[in-house]
Order: structure tokens, then C-alpha cells, then sequence
């Protein structure tokens, strides 16, 4: 379990009428958790501007657009990890386990949170997830052309060692046999 993001910024900038978050807030909540790319429910509600118990009641209340890829609650072990990990506190306390929502988790919470902040939140968070996968499969190509690279050189390697056994070969060869006498014409001193 893993932390996507490097730093938490909470700058929030303002564009007309509309709220925009910088992708490092919401990069920095992307979590991998059981090889998924998710976000908590307390973050989401922080980022929706409302309290994770009103998050977690309209969640319920339409449980049947959150299946199990889209939504899960944590194990007690992965939510310690997660505390210790990124030092999250534990004041206060939550009386019930997190919820993580996978990319289409956050997509079908568009559908039960109505206000204009969630509506661009979510918009935001969607083209934050799209990066991050971008970025993932740029970083997957590159590790593929560099193992390419690698089996090549494993190969040139075994070609050269090849190469310098069949000179040695050669030159033993050479040394065992015993010089040959020259045919042919043979020129006389003058």
C-alpha cells in the first residue's frame, strides 16, 4: 500500500465562478491499495466540501451503483498501514473503517452528489486519474524498451564471448601445428 502522490498543497484557486484544486492535492490522495489506484472517503469529502458521514450516508443510500470494484471498506491492517505509513492521525478517531472508491467509485459518486463543487471536484479528479494511468503506462512502455535493450546486450555479450572462444581456439591450433613447407617456386640469391 502506497502513496501516489509526493507532497499535500491545500492551495485552492479560484477560476470565475468555478473551484479548481491543483492535481498535486488530489494526486496526493490516490492511494494504491490492493493493486488499485483509490481514494479515501474522508479525502473525497474534504475535497466535496462535505462532512465523510454525509459522503458515506448518500453512499448507502445508493449502494447498488458501488460494487465491489468500485468501492471497498479496508481491512484494520491496511488502515494502520496507512496511518503509520503516511502519519495520518488517529485524534479523534473514526469509528467505522474507511471506504475506498476506485476510479469508478469517484465517477458514480458524480451521480449522487449534486452541488456545483462536487460536480467540478469530480471532473478534476477524473482528469487527475487519467494522468496518473497515463503516466503509468508511459513508465510501463519505457521498463519494456529497457528490458529489450538489456536482453540485447545479454546477447551481444554471449555473441562476444563466443567470438573470443573461437579465437582461442584458433591461435591453440595454430601453435599445435607444425609449420608447413612452402611449394613453389623458390627464388635464388644472385
Amino acid at each position: 500500500m502506497k502513496k501516489i502522490g509526493n507532497e499535500d498543497n491545500t492551495k485552492v484557486k479560484k477560476k470565475s465562478n468555478s473551484l479548481t484544486l491543483p492535481d498535486e492535492i488530489i494526486t496526493n490522495k490516490i492511494y494504491l491499495i490492493r493493486d488499485k489506484k483509490v481514494m479515501l472517503d474522508e479525502d473525497l469529502a474534504k475535497l466535496y466540501g462535505v462532512e465523510t458521514r454525509r459522503l458515506n450516508e448518500q453512499v448507502k443510500r445508493n449502494i447498488t451503483r458501488f460494487p465491489k470494484d468500485f468501492m471497498f471498506q479496508l481491512k484494520t491492517e491496511e488502515y494502520k498501514s496507512l496511518m503509520s505509513q503516511f502519519a495520518i492521525s488517529n485524534r479523534g478517531g473514526r469509528r467505522k473503517l474507511p471506504y475506498a472508491f476506485t476510479e469508478q467509485g469517484v465517477a458514480m459518486l458524480s451521480g449522487i452528489l449534486n452541488s456545483e463543487r462536487a460536480i467540478n471536484v469530480n471532473i478534476q479528479i477524473m482528469r487527475v486519474f487519467t494522468k496518473v494511468r497515463e503516466i503509468l503506462m508511459d513508465t510501463f512502455s519505457l521498463k519494456l524498451d529497457i528490458e529489450e535493450i538489456r536482453k540485447k546486450l545479454e546477447n551481444h555479450d554471449k555473441n562476444i564471448e563466443l567470438v573470443f572462444s573461437y579465437l582461442d581456439e584458433l591461435i591453440e591450433k595454430q601453435e599445435k601445428t607444425p609449420p608447413r613447407k612452402s611449394i613453389g617456386y623458390k627464388r635464388t640469391s644472385e
